[in-house]
C-alpha cells in the first residue's frame, strides 16, 4: 500500500503525484486498479454526494462513513481524509477524537484547513504520529469568510502571507501542502521554497501533483465547470446514453433475453 513517505519520494526524484477525491466503495474498487496515487475522502463529499451547497455541511460522522466504505474496497492507494469544518477549533480533545475517528475508519493521513496562526494544531496532529496534509490558498471551509470561492494570493500581501502559512505548515511537521486557487507563480515559488510535496488544484502547473473531484474529471457534472478542471471523459453523455438504451430494451423486450434470464 502507498504511504506517506512515497509522496515525498516522489518529490525527490521529480515525478508527479495523482490525486483524486472518491467517497465510496464502488469507486473504491476501481480506483485500486489505476495507476493514480492517492485517494481523497474529501469533504466535497457533502456537496458531489449529499448536494449541499458547501462544505461547511460536511460532519465527522459522514467523513468516518465514507472513509470506511473507501477503505473496505481493500485498495493499494494511500486513503487521505479530510478534518470537516469546526473539527480542530473545540480543542485539543476533540481535535484528537475525530482525527482517531478518521484513521480507525482506513486513513492513512488527514488533511487539514487551517488560517495563518493555526498551524500548531497540524503539529499537535503530527506529534500524535499521524500525517497530516495542509491545504493553503481556497480554503472551502472559509468560503463564507471569503465572499464566495475566489482566487487568493492576488496581491503581493496576500502572497507572502500563504508562502508564510506553508512555511509554517511545513515546520510544523505537514507531510504535503494542498494548494488552491492561486497562482501559478505563487504556486511555483511555494513547490521551490518547500521541501515537501505541493498538490495543486487551479494552482498550475509548476506543483509536485495535481488533485481533482472524481465526477469532474469524468465530466460527470455537466453544470459545473471551473476554470481549473479538465474533462478527460464524457461520464454525463454515456451515462444518459446508457440509461436509454436501457429503457429502449425494456419497453421492446429485448431485455432480458434467454441468455439472461433463468429457465
Amino acid at each position: 500500500m502507498k504511504n506517506i513517505q512515497q509522496l515525498q519520494a516522489y518529490k525527490s526524484e521529480n515525478k508527479k503525484i495523482t490525486m483524486v477525491t472518491c467517497y465510496d466503495y464502488w469507486s473504491a474498487k476501481i480506483l485500486s486498479q489505476s495507476p493514480v496515487d492517492c485517494l481523497l475522502v474529501g469533504d466535497s463529499v457533502s456537496m458531489v454526494v449529499h448536494g449541499f451547497e458547501s462544505t461547511v455541511h460536511a460532519t465527522i460522522e459522514m467523513m468516518a462513513t465514507h472513509t470506511a466504505a473507501v477503505y473496505r474496497a481493500k485498495t493499494n492507494k494511500l486513503i487521505v481524509a479530510d478534518l470537516p469544518f469546526l473539527s480542530h477549533r473545540r480543542g485539543k480533545t476533540a481535535l484528537m477524537d475525530n482525527v482517531d475517528l478518521l484513521m480507525k475508519a482506513g486513513a492513512g493521513a488527514v488533511k487539514l484547513e487551517t488560517a495563518p496562526g493555526q498551524e500548531s494544531k497540524a503539529g499537535y496532529i503530527v506529534d500524535s504520529g499521524i500525517p497530516v496534509i495542509g491545504h493553503v490558498g481556497l480554503t472551502p471551509q472559509f468560503v463564507h469568510q471569503f465572499g464566495g470561492y475566489k482566487v487568493q494570493g492576488k496581491t503581493e500581501e496576500a502572497k507572502n502571507k500563504i508562502l508564510k502559512q506553508s512555511i509554517d505548515l511545513e515546520k510544523s511537521g505537514c507531510s504535503a501542502l494542498v494548494l488552491e486557487c492561486v497562482p501559478n507563480d505563487l504556486a511555483k515559488q511555494i513547490t521551490n521554497t518547500l521541501s515537501i510535496p505541493t498538490i495543486g488544484i487551479g494552482a498550475g502547473i509548476h506543483v509536485d501533483g495535481q488533485v481533482l473531484v472524481l465526477q469532474d474529471l469524468l465530466g460527470f457534472n455537466s453544470d459545473f465547470k471551473p476554470r481549473f478542471v479538465r474533462e478527460f471523459a464524457h461520464g454525463h453523455k454515456w451515462m444518459d446514453e446508457a440509461l436509454k438504451q436501457f429503457t429502449s430494451s425494456v419497453e421492446d423486450k429485448s431485455f432480458p433475453s434467454s441468455q439472461e434470464s433463468f429457465q
